[in-house]
């Protein structure tokens, strides 16, 4: 899958916001790219939900606050930012917790950046994670912010219920909350 380029990891370094997990540094040497993250003490959200062994488990207020700040992050990345940054590649292993149980969303190896009123991007080849992909984007090949948003349904539903995601490109939504 493609990667971000040089002048994109510059402009995803100037990202701020409470809800994301900001750059702060990177270097290249040969072909090797090394990104420095924030650290996030709790680990990933697909570990609360699967991986926690009932020990990690979220109450319901910390599910909605988990989701209400990508909620956050992703009205940042798509209206509020210089430019428009569709991510990509929203799920649960993708939301980071932080030690106050917020959520944020980090990974944007496959994020690109647009101008605001850009039309959608289109892509040689479908990226993003199978059963987080919008039909039209798996289809087309475009990305939008709108195809960020039907990944973040998924995230949600998949929050709300406990159960994975759909694992194969065939099943439907339809068919997963049936």
């Amino acid at each position: 899958p493609p990667t971000v380029t040089e002048p994109e990891i510059e402009s995803l370094g100037r990202l701020r916001h409470k809800n994301l997990v900001n750059l702060q540094g990177w270097c290249k040497q040969r072909s090797d790219l090394l990104l420095v993250y924030d650290y996030i003490p709790n680990g990933s959200l697909d570990f609360f939900l699967y991986g926690g062994g009932g020990q990690r488990c979220l109450s319901w207020e910390q599910r909605f606050r988990v989701l209400k700040g990508i909620a956050a992050g992703l009205l940042y990345l798509h209206e509020e930012w210089e430019q428009v940054v569709i991510h990509r590649d929203v799920k649960s292993s993708n939301v980071l917790i932080d030690d106050e149980m917020n959520g944020r969303l980090g990974d944007f190896g496959l994020a690109r950046l647009y101008s605001h009123g850009t039309a959608a991007s289109h892509t040689t080849n479908v990226v993003g994670t199978v059963g987080y992909i919008a039909p039209e984007s798996a289809q087309t090949g475009k990305a939008s912010t709108r195809s960020d948003v039907f990944a973040f349904g998924v995230l949600l539903l998949e929050t709300a219920s406990g159960r994975g995601r759909l694992a194969t490109a065939t099943a439907t939504l339809y068919w997963w909350t049936g």
